[in-house]
């Protein structure tokens, strides 16, 4: 269309240049003493625009010309420029390629040939690609076990870039940061990498990269508290699975409890968990367990208990098997004191499933702290021989031996000694 509209311009011009240029009868002349020269309008135009045309081409030849040295100095520096910029892409093949000492190499003359650029005309760039330089230099060397001039480079890379840069050039300075974060956990050096993750900006410190790096520093220096808080961040960012996330929250939790190394301590451990942390069961019942362990308040114990007991006897709800028998090994050391509100919860649950063995059991372990004699030993006649953990069926078969002893009867306590034997092996 463009071509279309062009031809009909120039054909508009040329009829134009005819119409004035056939009938044109004006002429020009020019008085030379003694001469008198004669010319037509239309030579007179031809020679003006003639002339123009020469004038503006010297012009732009003679322009031309004194350019030359220019663009041989800019055709120089642009040759410099893309080797430099070839270099550093070959220094990121190479070190993709696990060839570390040829990354280096490279690397470096990037580096170099950087330096040399900026003294004749800085690249507006250099900074930037300096640091990238200096960073893949630096990942080359730790891939090499070289540690000194790892941090060389390391650090030539974070002076590269002053603290008021551009952001584009903070963020690369905080990729320096973190990937020496990485090696530092590389190394197990687990305080050297929480002390450089510690300079980063705050903003740079909530990435999913940067809290994941701080878990398994956190982790490695055997700090459950700060895991724990950084795992529940993690959790909010979605770096995990659910699952996944509750998996290692609860992990984390479990340290943070068994860190604790009196009832005090882990009663404060037990606050800094979140509500649905502390709702989970396999929390409540280790924490309840740990509270036992350290000679703890038995009363402090079964309220903690409380809620997986309530998720036990709901029938609605359900535990696995693991943490069912877990809860009964737990409550059956802490019912000592027990008052009558836990008296009846458990009567209750053992009426309510008269089938279940581990609840007749727990039954019958509170009739003996209450010193129900009678009503326990036939709650332990009943549950022995159907509990299906050798632990209970144990210690149920030494509570009726017990029994037996206190009335008298030999045989009796003798054939329960006999059964608690077996059951233990």
């Amino acid at each position: 269309m463009r071509a279309a509209l062009w031809l009909l311009a120039l054909f508009g011009v040329a009829v134009a240049v005819a119409l004035f240029a056939g009938n044109n009868q004006g002429t020009v002349t020019l008085f030379w003493p003694p001469y008198r020269v004669d010319l037509s309008l239309n030579a007179i135009l031809v020679l003006l625009l003639g002339s123009f045309a020469v004038l503006y081409a010297a012009l732009r030849g003679t322009a031309a010309l004194l350019e030359l040295p220019h663009r041989a100095r800019r055709w120089r520096l642009q040759q410099k420029e893309r080797a430099m910029h070839a270099s550093l892409l070959d220094a990121m093949s190479q070190l993709l390629a696990g060839r570390f000492l040829r990354a280096r190499k490279a690397a470096e003359s990037a580096i170099t040939q950087e330096s040399d650029l900026s003294q004749t005309a800085p690249v507006p760039h250099g900074r930037q690609l300096r640091t990238l330089a200096h960073i893949v230099a630096a990942e080359g060397s730790h891939a090499l076990q070289d540690r000194t001039t790892r941090e060389a480079h390391l650090q030539k890379a974070l002076d590269s870039i002053p603290p008021n840069a551009p952001i584009s050039e903070q963020e690369l300075r905080e990729g320096a940061q973190l990937r020496a974060a990485r090696w530092s956990l590389d190394e197990r050096d687990a305080n050297m990498a929480l002390d450089r993750m510690a300079t980063l900006s705050a903003g740079a410190a909530r990435r999913t990269l940067a809290l994941r790096a701080r878990l398994k520093a956190s982790r490695m220096a055997h700090l459950p508290h700060e895991a724990l808080d950084t795992a529940r961040l993690l959790g909010k960012h979605r770096a995990f699975s659910p699952a996944a996330a509750e998996s290692i929250v609860r992990g984390l939790a479990i340290e943070v409890i068994n860190d604790a190394h009196d009832p005090a301590q882990l009663q404060q451990a037990w606050m800094s968990l979140d509500p649905n942390e502390r709702a989970m069961p396999e929390l409540a019942v280790h924490a309840a367990q740990r509270l036992s362990q350290l000679d703890g308040d038995a009363s402090q114990v079964r309220h903690w208990l409380l809620p997986v007991w309530e998720i036990l006897t709901n029938p609605d709800q359900s535990l696995s098997d693991h943490q069912a028998l877990k809860l009964i090994h737990v409550l059956q050391n802490n019912l000592g004191g027990i008052d009558a509100a836990w008296l009846a919860r458990v009567e209750s649950a053992q009426q309510a499933n008269p089938r279940d063995a581990r609840l007749m059991y727990l039954s019958a372990v509170a009739c003996l702290h209450l010193e129900l004699w009678g009503k326990a030993q036939q709650l332990f006649t009943q549950a022995a021989p159907r509990l299906a953990d050798k632990q209970l069926r144990a210690s149920a078969w030494r509570f009726l031996a017990e029994l037996a002893e206190q009335r008298h009867d030999t045989t009796a306590a003798a054939d329960a000694w006999k059964q608690a034997a077996i059951a233990a092996l």
